[in-house]
């Protein structure tokens, strides 16, 4: 009998602890955030998608009443950033400006120590940049459909640049050239600012970038857009037409980021982080300073945000092993 009844006292005991803990998991979440929140962003800061993170993180910070810092962890097409998150503790206080270079292009091209839909808990889309094909002026092309042929007559000697090897634009450039048939050489370089400026002096006839980073030099006539990838013309850009409208539909796409937190974020924090963050993206002034600069508000929960990162593995996948298995046939160094 004393066997049987200490058995059974430590039965209670353990299932009180139990119970206990289950109890107190939600009220944590309540209590959440009782610290400053740490956003990785896995790329160099100065770009299209650091600007868009850092806007509505600002936002955060004041609705959340702590402050929200975003850090940068570049390196690895954003694999080390990505990586970095994935290993966290998931209590909500770091958390990764997710995007499709870091989490789904990157590790197809050079491998990554996570898995994107596995090791990550999606939390909310924030928006995407949408890429643009822009030329010189100088270049003879008027249209995409001017380009696509001057590129077959000229198989090989036409070069489009991109910010790098893997990077958004070189594959929407990738599958623009499958989709349409143009004979196109790709030219990757370091950066979209070392690309931007060789298409600036006419080192190369044309690029893919995010409207973003060839706004400033539409607006001043110093480069042409033939075809934009959003889903509806760009507000400030209303003479360049979607790919869509050319026929191209398949090329309607944007260089997008979200928020993530590693796998096992509460229900209760990815909820509360989802809405802030659609609430914010739905204020005037953050969404007119995104609409400025071309970016496209997301506006899913966090379901929606999940199938949709599902879906965009599906589609870039192979898209990104088709341009690895390429790699060393029709491309080379800048020389610059």
């Amino acid at each position: 009998m004393r066997n049987t009844s200490y058995i059974g006292s430590m039965f209670v005991r353990l299932s009180s602890a139990a119970i206990a803990a289950l109890i107190s998991f939600p009220a944590c979440a309540q209590d959440w955030p009782a610290k400053p929140i740490v956003v990785v962003y896995p790329f160099n800061p100065g770009g299209g998608g650091d600007q868009m993170v850092r806007l509505v993180m600002n936002r955060l910070s004041r609705d959340l009443g702590q402050q929200v810092v975003v850090e940068s962890r570049g390196g690895a097409g954003g694999t080390i950033g990505a990586a970095y998150v994935a290993k966290a503790r998931p209590d909500g206080y770091l958390l990764l400006g997710s995007g499709v270079g870091s989490n789904v292009v990157a590790p197809v091209l050079m491998g990554a120590p996570f898995d994107s839909m596995k090791d990550f808990t999606h939390i909310a889309l924030l928006g995407g940049l949408p890429q643009i094909l822009v030329v010189n002026p100088a270049f003879e092309a008027k249209s995409m459909q001017q380009y696509v042929d001057v590129s077959r007559g000229k198989a090989g000697e036409i070069a489009f640049g991109s910010p790098g090897p893997g990077t958004h634009g070189h594959l929407i450039g990738e599958l623009f050239k499958s989709i349409t048939g143009a004979k196109l050489l790709h030219i990757p370089y370091s950066g979209a600012g070392p690309a931007l400026a060789d298409l600036l002096a006419g080192h190369i006839p044309s690029a893919f970038f995010t409207l973003a980073t060839a706004a400033q030099h539409l607006r001043a006539g110093k480069l042409r857009g033939l075809a934009v990838s959003g889903s509806q013309r760009a507000p400030d850009f209303p003479d360049v037409p979607t790919f869509a409208e050319l026929g191209q539909k398949e090329l309607t796409a944007t260089a997008w980021f979200g928020l993530s937190g590693p796998a096992g974020l509460s229900r209760p924090i990815v909820t509360r982080l989802n809405g802030l963050v659609r609430n914010a993206l739905a204020q005037p002034d953050i969404r007119s300073k995104l609409v400025a600069d071309g970016i496209e508000p997301g506006d899913l929960d966090a379901e929606g945000f999940t199938q949709f990162f599902r879906a965009e593995i599906a589609r870039w996948t192979p898209v990104a092993r088709a341009s690895k298995e390429a790699s060393t046939a029709g491309s080379k160094p800048s020389a610059r």
